[in-house]
């Protein structure tokens, strides 16, 4: 509505709406695309830059495979996820997946992994630099 092209892909579209949007998208024709989980796993898009999170999913597998869209085939690209004091279960999982794949950590989410509450913070996510897919790094 304020100019910016965008499609979205949800569990209320019918499959053959969920087709059009994504062939939208990989055409260029939208450069921007919403989702829910119902896009998480098993979309073969290529050069997808960038991949925001708004919420953090139910498990650290569906992570990986949501940060995974910018990383395709070697491409690059780039992983925004808000995590919130809410997410903390994950915190510790989370640091580790970030350590393997050369990440910084924020010192955010390094006291929620050691179960104290996050200092004060201007942002409220972090961000993966990526290149890779499911457990190889993102550089």
């Amino acid at each position: 509505m304020d100019g910016w092209p965008a499609l979205s892909i949800h569990g209320d579209k019918s499959q053959a709406e969920r087709d059009w949007v994504l062939s939208e998208f990989k055409a260029g024709k939208s450069p921007i695309m919403t989702a829910t989980d119902v896009a998480a796993r098993g979309l073969d898009v290529k050069d997808v830059k960038y991949v925001i999170n708004y919420d953090f999913p139910g498990s650290l597998e569906d992570y990986v495979h949501r940060i995974g869209r910018t990383g395709r085939a070697g491409a690059k690209g780039t992983a925004y996820t808000f995590f919130t004091a809410a997410n903390a279960r994950f915190a510790k999982d989370l640091i580790a997946i970030l350590k393997e794949a050369g990440q910084k950590v924020s010192p955010e989410l390094a006291a929620m992994g050691r179960g104290a509450p996050p200092p004060p913070s201007g942002h409220g996510g972090f961000r993966d630099r990526g290149k890779g897919y499911g457990g190889r790094p993102w550089n």
